[in-house]
């Protein structure tokens, strides 16, 4: 049996699960523990393992056994079980991104709010897609993992398969976490997200801090910045060479997997 803790942020959903419970083959296991129907389902388990340089080691298995380097979603959910726990406000996350910081705005019993340092990014000139549906032209940005951000005016009725298309070309040796972005005003974008070894996610952390950097960049808004995606609302602000990401969390349950 592994214990477990589920938690979610903004509909981004994750299982929390000591690493003193992991077995060789992580991502077998954690494959099986994320199927939405014979398992508990999730978009990925959130490993945590002794670090001596933070307050915890966070290693990231996605729904589909790959591991990624980093959630801004995952490791605020990583945050929330540890100030569950007794922890305090402010908490440091080593990542395969780097160690990350994560202080609590605010707490009402298993529903957190915390702004996390995202680090500096990384934008890269942008360059066209082509797909069966058109060519995209899209702003490469790295929050620590790959993105690939295309504006849009509307999202299409096939924007998934899209994202999938662009998601196997042959500028992302490693994969790319793809959004859509519709720029709704000054302060404020609506986005749609397709990540990697996942598909689609209602919510994205690292995802809504490349959207807001690339939409700061281009001159289409201002920091900061509200991320409307459909599992909620973000906020992104881009202050001196970091971004910090702002967010709700909530731990929803306790068990154990039957292995």
């Amino acid at each position: 049996m592994v214990p477990f803790t589920k938690a979610s942020a903004c509909g981004n959903d994750f299982i929390i699960i000591d690493g003193a419970h992991a077995p060789a083959d992580l991502a077998q296991l954690s494959k099986q523990i994320c199927d939405r129907h014979n398992g508990i389902g999730a978009d990925g388990v959130e490993w945590l393992f002794p670090a001596q340089d933070a307050d915890v080691h966070a290693r990231l298995i996605n729904a589909d056994g790959s591991e990624a380097e980093i959630s801004g979603n995952g490791t605020r959910c990583v945050a929330s079980y540890l100030v569950s726990k007794g922890g305090k406000d402010k908490l440091t996350v080593r990542t395969g991104a780097g160690i990350k910081s994560c202080a609590l705005i605010s707490r009402n019993g298993n529903h957190f709010e915390f702004e996390m340092d995202m680090g500096a990014p990384q934008v890269g000139e942008d360059f066209s897609v082509k797909t069966t549906y058109g060519e995209v032209r899209g702003t490469p940005v790295s929050m620590g993992n790959p993105q690939y951000i295309a504006f849009v005016n509307e999202f299409s009725a096939a924007w998934q398969a899209e994202a999938a298309e662009i998601q196997r070309d042959h500028h992302f040796v490693e994969g790319v976490n793809v959004e859509f972005v519709r720029v709704q005003s000054k302060s404020d974008i609506t986005i749609r997200i397709f990540e990697r070894g996942v598909g689609e996610t209602q919510s994205s952390g690292t995802g809504s801090c490349a959207s807001a950097v690339a939409a700061i960049t281009a001159g289409h808004v201002s920091s900061p910045v509200n991320v409307h995606a459909p599992g909620g609302i973000q906020v992104v602000r881009w202050h001196g060479e970091h971004v910090f990401l702002r967010g709700p969390a909530q731990l929803i349950c306790r068990g154990e997997f039957l292995t």
